[in-house]
């Protein structure tokens, strides 16, 4: 786990050297332990890396060079079959210099350029110098598990794993970046900005499952190495999908435990990471480290639940009773994060990994099972519908979307000024940013599309962001087994009714297959989300800090009317209305815009 910047500048003018070591120093979160950075200065380039090491930790340092020095590698995160890898590129006669797994990816581009991408099992942000065809290749994990930014201004460009990573290359006196009011205007519907927006106007991802190749001209070339809607969806008996779904996780739990330093899980006792640490416990010959926050509020304590769990494998557990009210970090989280996110549950996620950085550098997650087999009750709620399985094709896309929509388009046109409205009329988020995913998707099932585009949209734009921006807060490495390659595509061989039942029951067949593992208690436990209660909050004890915090704001005020605003706050006080997740999102807007 890393993070990686760097330049490319099409005239070949160079950054200075201070501007590069302070563009490593806003990363120092991320990586803690080392720093390296290639400066070509007369070919106008350089990568950098801030490494936290987990792998070859006297021999990894990056970038990494070629023999000839004309091809240069800076990754941030893991690639877990690298051993494989390794051992095959020997058996062609490959020589290495250190036991790495970036080495790896250095040595495969050598022999088959960015088509070696495909070959790698893991979570990863690539930048490859490659001064034999003068080009700047930047590349994504399958599934935006690690993030990456680019800053184009069609003369320079500016890769980094944050945001905050741009701004000492800003020109002397001149403003960070203006706010991209289209995608605010997605924010409020999804409550998170979707990829390839950002808050920044100017600064997009580079998309999941996608290379870029920036070279003197000013045509970027894209291409998307990696598409989850290749797979066929397939018939399966439950005893077949049962032996395939445990192996296929067992196997990406199993080379997700390759490090050189201390390792544990994040447990909650829910059925994802009761799984992931039951077949931890089957690799490893020392009790699996595992950690948990609680609160006093049975609402929304789930310690007991992983200390159940923690009992069934005998685990090394530690758990704390973690003050209820995180609110006081909020600006902490969102300087993190970059963009305004209205999830509370960011908050708890940095705590746990505060908790576990005292004792492992690395934790496996259960991040990605709800996703992939229809974990969350919007589902059970959706497809409940008498006709959700034969509405038109059409009507389903909007319906599902409208049914996970924050703000409505009508809400959105009465919250804005005229003068707002006026700029983002036409602007619709469905169309713009959900349609073209379910579109690719029509060759589901219904449940396969609804989950098809929280894999590309919510999983991405926030649930990933999660554990790797507050574990990176942390100097914390997050993994994710559920997010092996071989796990996302056989979900996507599963048919929707082996994730959702016809009578509502989630992640249907998984739970079934998880029984002789983790028990019956554990895989049919009601879930329960790892949260605190903001909504209550808001309707007392916070609720003068929130009213001044969304009024009080001159920005906010700018974007929005006052009126809408004061009514949502009245109403939610007095109980004629619950707008806990839309104020939640307007304060977290107004506490971004006061830092940003």
């Amino acid at each position: 786990m890393c993070g990686i910047f760097g330049y490319w500048h099409r005239s070949r003018q160079a950054l200075s050297n201070e501007t590069l070591h302070a563009m490593a120093q806003t990363l120092v979160h991320r990586g803690p332990d080392d720093e390296g950075i290639r400066h070509q200065a007369q070919r106008g380039v350089a990568i950098g890396n801030r490494r936290l090491s987990i792998i070859d930790l006297g021999g990894g340092h990056q970038p990494f060079v070629s023999d000839d020095g004309r091809i240069a590698v800076v990754q941030n995160g893991e690639i877990f079959n690298y051993l494989e890898l390794a051992a095959e590129l020997r058996a062609q006669g490959v020589q290495f210099k250190t036991a790495s797994d970036t080495e790896v990816i250095l040595r495969l581009y050598e022999r088959e350029g960015i088509a070696c991408l495909r070959r790698l099992n893991g979570m990863f942000a690539i930048a490859i110098d490659d001064a034999h065809e003068d080009a700047l290749y930047l590349a994504r994990d399958r599934i935006g598990v690690k993030p990456l930014y680019v800053k184009d201004d069609g003369r320079q460009l500016l890769f980094a794993s944050e945001i905050k990573a741009f701004w000492p290359a800003a020109p002397s006196g001149q403003a960070r970046a203006a706010i991209d009011l289209v995608a605010i205007h997605h924010y409020l519907t999804f409550n998170y900005i979707p990829a390839p927006w950002t808050a920044y106007e100017g600064v997009r991802h580079v998309m999941p499952g996608t290379w870029m190749k920036f070279t003197r001209s000013p045509h970027v070339q894209t291409q998307r190495w990696w598409n989850l809607a290749d797979s066929q969806e397939q018939d399966f008996s439950f005893e077949a999908w049962g032996e395939e779904f445990m192996a296929t996780l067992d196997d990406a739990t199993r080379i997700r435990l390759r490090a050189d330093v201390p390792f544990g899980a994040f447990l909650s006792g829910g059925v994802d990471s009761s799984t992931i640490v039951g077949l931890m416990a089957h690799h490893v010959e020392r009790p699996v480290r595992t950690f948990c926050i609680g609160f006093e509020d049975p609402r929304y304590d789930e310690s007991i639940f992983a200390r159940q769990a923690a009992d069934r494998f005998g685990c090394q557990h530690t758990a704390e009773v973690a003050e209820l009210n995180m609110l006081a970090r909020w600006p902490q989280v969102l300087h993190h994060l970059d963009q305004p996110h209205g999830d509370a549950s960011f908050m708890p996620t940095l705590r746990v990994s505060e908790l576990a950085a005292k004792h492992v550098k690395v934790v496996l997650t259960g991040d990605g099972g709800d996703e992939l087999f229809a974990g969350y009750d919007k589902y059970a709620a959706f497809f409940a519908r008498p006709d959700a399985l034969t509405m038109s094709a059409a009507d389903f896309q909007r319906r599902y979307f409208d049914s996970i929509s924050l703000f409505s388009p009508e809400a959105k046109r009465a919250l804005y000024r005229p003068e707002i409205w006026a700029q983002l009329d036409g602007i619709d988020s469905f169309t713009q940013a959900a349609k073209p995913w379910l579109d690719e998707a029509q060759h589901f099932d219904r449940i396969n599309q609804a989950l098809y585009l929280d894999m590309q949209l919510l999983l991405c734009g926030n649930n990933l962001v999660k554990p790797d921006r507050m574990g990176m807060a942390a100097s914390i490495e997050a993994r994710t087994p559920f997010l092996d390659v071989r796990m996302m595509e056989f979900a996507f061989r599963s048919r929707g009714a082996t994730k959702l039942s016809a009578g509502g029951d989630k992640k249907h067949w998984f739970k079934r297959a998880a029984v002789p593992l983790i028990g019956e208690d554990l895989a049919y436990r009601r879930k329960q989300m790892f949260t605190v209660p903001v909504g209550d909050w808001f309707k007392n004890e916070l609720h003068g800090w929130l009213r001044e915090t969304l009024t009080g704001s001159h920005a906010l005020g700018e974007l929005f009317e006052p009126a809408v605003v004061t009514s949502m706050l009245d109403r939610h006080r007095n109980g004629t209305g619950n707008f806990t997740r839309e104020l939640r999102a307007l304060a977290a807007l107004a506490l971004w815009i006061s830092k940003c």
